[in-house]
């Protein structure tokens, strides 16, 4: 797990650990008797590209040092419905504490790898790179961003502090194009490439002449991102562009054609419906 930081991810399951169990857990503790063993599987009732194994992983290890996850398949892989993902065996309380965070990472990171493929498929050949948003789960941003990864996207900023996007609301707080991209390159220094939202011809020769180096295309039609696109270009053959805003499988493709270097797309992350996995124990 050489993309996700692992103390974060200790961390963070820890957290959500508490949040499930708080005192513990009364039902197991009412009617599982002490050092009781039993084995549990992940099975997929779906076909879907497998992410969060090693996180859920780290979730029994949490509880139980000696408690590992036996996969029969990797993170990124492709399966099909009806497939054990993985097996663990240990104390049958430990498997019913970890139950539902485990599942849950399964669940929802499988669905982010499988929807992000979807998109990547549907551009196939295209050269564009399908990314995802910082429209994240809050607290899942690490794990839903290497989910992405798993499905074949890619990622744009990982937060706030490590990229210059400048929104039309900073272009109206800055007064203009002009002045926003000014100050940012006084600011920040001539190594940082500076993104500039634009919604039309004007504003793209005003971000271009003030040395954007990424013109942001938000909210715009095919047509509308095609033509600004050959007028971009014809100015700056180095100029990239950026497409976000009512993308979806249906459409994904026409921006892509339409000469989008990179489209973003916030469903990766934000909508993506869990997938159908379940978690079975039984007795030893």
């Amino acid at each position: 797990m050489n993309w996700l930081d692992e103390g974060a991810l200790y961390s963070q399951i820890a957290v959500l650990l508490r949040e499930d169990l708080g005192r513990g857990d009364l039902t197991s503790q009412a009617i599982v008797e002490r050092n009781t063993r039993a084995r549990g599987r992940f099975v997929a009732n779906e076909k879907m590209i497998v992410a969060g194994l090693e996180a859920a992983e780290e979730v029994f290890l949490t509880l139980d040092s000696q408690q590992q996850l036996e996969a029969f398949v990797s993170d990124g892989e492709e399966i099909e419905a009806g497939k054990v993902i993985a097996r663990t065996a240990g104390f049958a309380d430990v498997l019913l504490a970890a139950e539902r965070v485990a599942l849950t990472f399964i669940q929802r990171l499988s669905a982010v790898a499988t929807r992000t493929n979807e998109y990547v498929r549907a551009v196939e050949g295209t050269g564009t790179h399908i990314v995802a948003t910082r429209e994240t789960m809050p607290g899942m941003r690490m794990l839903e961003r290497y989910a992405v990864l798993l499905g074949g996207g890619r990622n744009s900023r990982f937060g706030l502090d490590d990229g210059v996007v400048i929104t039309s609301n900073h272009i109206a707080i800055a007064g203009g194009i002009a002045t926003a991209v000014k100050h940012a390159k006084e600011r920040l220094g001539q190594f940082q490439k500076i993104e500039v939202q634009v919604g039309n011809e004007s504003d793209l020769r005003n971000a271009l002449e003030h040395g954007a180096d990424i013109l942001l295309l938000a909210g715009l039609g095919p047509e509308e991102v095609a033509g600004l696109v050959k007028t971009g270009r014809s100015i700056s053959a180095n100029v990239a562009f950026e497409c976000s805003g009512n993308i979806s499988l249906e459409n994904v493709r026409a921006y892509a054609e339409a000469g989008a270097n990179v489209i973003s797309v916030s469903a990766l992350t934000n909508s993506a419906p869990a997938m159908d996995v379940s978690f079975v124990i039984q007795p030893a």
